[in-house]
Formats: structure tokens, C-alpha cells, sequence
């Protein structure tokens, strides 16, 4: 029976490339997301320059993994509504039987998460919370029976360099809010909590930091001439992808849970990609 991942937040960017990278490596893949369908519109959802919703969508994913030959599950989840984690958790047990690998990449991504500290308020801070605590707490725990079955289960959890480090600037010009920045904090404090108490039952618990990644969500964010002027600083998002799947397949080990994983640099000193910069 083939090992099964689910990764949250696939409909585009880091999630679907992760996903095609695992069925690449042999997987069936569960996805799941808010869009199940090109054009959906949700509240607090992310739009273009022409207003319209970002492209992508659980179904045109799905496609795109059954084309390489695995078993695709969509699976509908709003990180904000506690219900809706727990029954997306219910659905993947109950539909493919199983689990390998659990994969929390989905964000909440409202335009106020990087309000400034004044401009904060109660109803951002609450929707940060259910976005980056409560909800991959209760979908680990829930899968984690699961997941131990084999005595070889993995859960990588994606951080960002605002949950480790001080913004540059402000948030209103450029830097991070601290909604976000506590949110992806307690993210990267996940993995070394699950290691520390469940590492002895086979569990292995990864933090993976992306770096700059030109997603669609960061284009709608800074614009197309924001991301040429990144340069080298960025990657495209089948870099992490490749690295996320590399460390459930390859680190059998475990010898990279200990520290955050800073996804760009270690795809280059591990060769698991070639260097994109020197793409033209």
C-alpha cells in the first residue's frame, strides 16, 4: 500500500509544488484549502491586481497528481473555523486509511496580519490564533495516532523568518507585522515540542524556513517588479517543495530536526536542486 501525505494549503504556491513533488517520490496526496475550484472567493482571501481571486484550486491540483499516475484526495479546510480542521482530519482518515506524512503549510493570509502594532486589534489577533495555532495543533493531534501506527510518521511544519528574527523595517514599510511574526513563532516551536515527546515512538517533527519564495500570493503582494527586484534573494517554489520532500523520504535518520531547516541554502549544500540563480 503506497505511504499517503497531506499537505495543507495546496491549491498553489509552496503546497502544490509540494504536492507534485511527493507524488513524484511515489505517494498518494491528500490537499486541502479553502479554493476547491478556480475562481472561488472567500473572505480574507488574496486577489491580483484585476481584483480577481489568485489562481489555483484543490481540483486542477488533484489533476495535475493523478496525471503522475498517484491517487489525489481534495479535501476542503478553513483554518479559521476549529470544525472545519477536525472534519478535514476526519475526512483524510477516512478516505485514504492513512497517513505518512503530515505537512502544515497552510497560513492565514488576511491583509491586516501585518497591521502595525497601534493598528492591531482583537479580531486579527483572534484570526492569527486560529490560523497559526489552533488550527495545525488540532490536526496534528489528531492525525498523531495515525501517524505513529508505523512507528515512522513525519510532520514538517513551515516557518518563516519573521517567527525567528526582528523585522527590518516597520510593517507599513515594508517589514512584518507582529501578528505575523508571533504566528509563525509558535509555528517554529511545534516541531521541537512533537520530537521531544514522541521522537522515541518513530516520530520525526521538521521546521522548514522557505525563504523569499515567488509564490503567487507574494506577487499579488509586492507586485512583479517587487520580486525582480529580489533577485537572488528568492527562489521558485518548486526549491522548497524539493527539500520538504527530501527530508521525509531521505532524512530517515532524523539528523535535521534539531535546528530550523533554512530550505535554500540546504537544497544547494545537499544537491537536491540545482542552483536557480543561474537561470536566465
Amino acid at each position: 500500500m503506497s505511504k499517503v501525505v497531506l499537505i495543507t494549503g495546496a491549491s498553489r504556491g509552496i503546497g502544490r509544488e509540494t504536492a507534485l513533488a511527493f507524488a513524484r517520490a511515489g505517494f498518494d496526496v491528500a490537499i486541502s484549502a479553502r479554493t476547491l475550484v478556480e475562481g472561488e472567493q472567500h473572505e480574507h482571501g488574496l486577489t491580483g491586481a484585476d481584483g480577481k481571486p489568485l489562481p489555483g484550486s484543490l481540483a486542477s491540483v488533484a489533476a495535475e497528481i493523478r496525471a503522475l499516475g498517484r491517487l489525489a484526495w481534495c479535501i476542503p479546510m478553513d483554518l479559521l473555523d476549529a470544525a472545519s480542521v477536525q472534519a478535514a482530519a476526519e475526512q483524510l482518515l477516512r478516505e485514504a486509511g492513512r497517513i505518512d506524512v503530515l505537512v502544515n503549510n497552510a497560513v492565514y493570509q488576511g491583509s491586516d496580519l501585518n497591521s502595525t502594532f497601534l493598528q492591531l486589534t482583537p479580531d486579527t489577533l483572534e484570526r492569527m490564533y486560529r490560523g497559526y495555532i489552533l488550527a495545525p495543533v488540532l490536526l496534528t493531534q489528531r492525525l498523531l495516532p495515525a501517524l505513529l501506527e508505523r512507528g515512522a510518521g513525519v510532520v514538517i511544519n513551515i516557518t518563516s523568518g519573521a517567527g525567528e528574527s526582528n523585522p527590518p523595517v516597520a510593517a507599513d514599510r515594508g517589514g512584518w507585522g507582529y501578528a505575523y511574526g508571533a504566528g509563525k513563532a509558535a509555528v517554529s516551536r511545534l516541531s521541537g515540542v512533537l520530537k521531544a515527546e514522541l521522537g522515541r515512538q518513530g516520530l520525526r517533527a521538521y521546521t522548514v524556513n522557505p525563504g523569499v519564495v515567488t509564490t503567487e500570493a507574494l506577487k499579488a503582494t509586492i507586485g512583479e517588479d517587487g520580486v525582480r527586484a529580489l533577485g537572488a534573494g528568492s527562489a521558485p517554489p518548486p526549491v522548497p517543495a524539493a527539500v520538504i520532500c527530501w527530508l521525509a523520504v531521505n532524512d530517515l535518520q532524523g539528523l535535521h530536526q534539531k535546528r530550523t531547516v533554512h530550505a535554500q541554502p540546504f537544497a544547494l549544500e545537499h544537491d537536491i536542486v540545482a542552483d536557480w540563480s543561474t537561470v536566465e
